[in-house]
């Protein structure tokens, strides 16, 4: 049975007449005929009670009548269902985020963009360290993430979406709570804050290498469960730690923000994904966040 049968079934059924139904479909009449002969051979029963000057559906072709209706609607649906998955504009998308790249203002907006541009994407999103988003973009558990670099992405594709600086953070309490711009060297004696080793080694190695640059190995007295969190010790009096700049954003009673004159410390959100990406759902979004991250 063929799609071609059913239209054709479908105009002789509206018609009730062969020769209208052909010129509707504006072909001849005796191969439309054919067909339908054709297609009631297959379905094993007559379609139509034929007359001399007239035609009816059987009951068998009243009942098919609306059947096929719904096939060949069902038929375009599909089709067109297709046509935008094949484009991007239906689907899913799971995306992860390591829990402070939320703070940069351009990341949310990104989303917000692709939101906006593709409406019928159904997204998911985790949020966890930015080592395990790594592994689970590499197991397929994810389709793509937000993570903060340096990192080792083994075999994933690395975007580059934004460069910050980090800043210190300190109490209010701090000698230098009043000066915008310190030294990080003037934080020598300071006990340290930092985010365990274990849920980003490149980073936290990162800090601790940029701090022996400036003569002085840091006093880690305490680490905090993620870099989210930093601030809340800090406002607490436990000591003070380097940020990414984003993360001033967390405005904390008992916290000053601010910039390192002699560092040049950088950390990028990176957005990565897995290699030979054929998703048109994730093809959408790479190309939208290159367009925002260069704007």
């Amino acid at each position: 049975m063929e799609f071609r049968q059913l239209r054709y079934f479908l105009a002789v059924a509206e018609c009730m007449h062969f020769t209208k139904a052909a010129e509707q479909l504006r072909i001849a009449q005796p191969p439309l005929s054919l067909q339908i002969q054709k297609l009631e051979r297959e379905i094993g029963t007559p379609l139509f009670i034929r007359h001399p000057r007239s035609i009816e559906l059987t009951e068998a072709g009243i009942f098919f009548k609306e059947r096929a209706q719904k096939i060949l609607e069902d038929s375009e649906q599909t089709l067109i269902e297709i046509k935008q998955i094949a484009r991007g504009h239906c689907g899913q998308l799971s995306i992860g985020f390591a829990g402070s790249v939320a703070f940069n203002p351009l990341i949310p907006k990104i989303i917000r963009e692709y939101r906006k541009m593709y409406e019928n994407i159904r997204i998911s999103s985790q949020e966890s360290d930015s080592l395990k988003l790594v592994e689970k973009v590499y197991q397929c558990e994810i389709d793509c993430a937000f993570v903060r670099m340096p990192l080792d992405c083994k075999e994933l594709i690395t975007h580059p979406v934004v460069e910050e600086e980090l800043v210190a953070v300190l109490p209010s309490t701090h000698p230098l709570h009043d000066h915008q711009n310190i030294p990080l060297v003037s934080l020598a004696n300071t006990p340290f804050i930092m985010f365990p080793r274990a849920i980003g080694p490149m980073l936290y190695d990162f800090i601790i290498e940029e701090c022996r640059n400036t003569d002085f190995e840091p006093n880690v007295e305490m680490e905090s469960p993620q870099i989210s969190s930093i601030a809340n010790l800090v406002a607490a009096g436990f000591g003070i730690s380097l940020i990414p700049e984003s993360m001033k954003h967390i405005q904390l009673p008992g916290v000053q923000y601010h910039h390192l004159i002699d560092s040049t410390a950088r950390s990028i959100i990176a957005f990565i994904h897995r290699p030979h990406e054929r998703s048109a759902v994730v093809k959408n979004l790479i190309n939208l966040l290159t367009h925002l991250s260069t704007t």
